[in-house]
């Protein structure tokens, strides 16, 4: 079986950390690959970086799919161009963001996020509300260190115990019973900081390596029912003529 991650953002270091996140729990057998976008954005964190994004994410679904990929996890907390990306996709497609939420439910009745820039929160609200099944009941509020995704190599320490420290206050005053990372940049910090906190901490390109490894098991594709059936045959112009879905 053979795993792609798409990292929506241009930065290869974010890359080669959600390969490495991505083998670290697949199973025996399961080759975990993962790629970014040729031009694009170097990280997203506002609206506008999710509308550049979406379209290096559907181009390298497009690219990769060909290769013989059974699955893709797409490697940013807001799940960028998830909804295209399954519309286009002939395999399963996974967010990182859905897969963090379906597991924190699955473990935990209340769950709290901690992300980094503050304005990213309204991103999490909207993948929250718009999965539905009662995660909005049971998400607490939204926590943020409040410092840029690319942070500086020489800030790790500092921005690792900010998390902490922001775990520890959505515990003891809210009750949370797990952690949500709010960035795949930050998924190396989920057991260390498990261990510290006592409740899971979850990293959303961990969880969704192994929820596309399951629906790749149980025969589960993308149904092409109604929400993602495949876009309507066109012409595009020439920009975005390679875009356009398998047939």
């Amino acid at each position: 079986m053979r795993i792609h991650i798409v990292n929506p953002n241009t930065t290869a270091a974010f890359t080669e950390a959600d390969r490495k996140a991505g083998a670290a729990v697949a199973a025996p057998g399961t080759v975990v690959t993962a790629s970014e976008p040729a031009e694009g954005t170097p990280s997203v964190e506002s609206h506008f970086d999710e509308a550049v994004a979406t379209i290096g994410v559907i181009e390298e679904i497009r690219r990769r799919e060909t290769e013989g990929v059974d699955a893709f996890v797409i490697a940013c907390f807001g799940d960028t161009g998830l909804a295209a990306a399954r519309e286009v996709a002939r395999v399963p497609v996974v967010g990182m963001t859905e897969a963090a939420l379906f597991a924190a439910a699955l473990v935990a009745d209340t769950f709290s996020i901690v992300t980094l820039p503050r304005r990213t929160r309204i991103h999490s609200h909207r993948v929250v509300a718009s999965l539905g099944m009662g995660l909005a009941g049971r998400c607490l509020p939204i926590r943020a260190v409040d410092v840029p995704v690319l942070y500086d190599e020489s800030e790790e320490d500092a921005v690792a115990k900010a998390i902490l420290a922001e775990g520890r206050l959505a515990i003891d005053e809210e009750d949370a019973e797990a952690i949500v990372l709010g960035c795949a940049g930050i998924g190396h910090l989920a057991a260390p900081l498990s261990d510290a906190l006592s409740v899971p901490v979850i990293d959303g390109v961990a969880a969704g390596v192994g929820m596309a490894e399951m629906l790749v098991r149980c025969g589960l594709r993308t149904s092409r029912r109604s929400s993602y059936a495949a876009p309507p045959e066109k012409i595009l112009s020439p920009r975005y003529a390679a875009l356009a879905p398998l047939r």
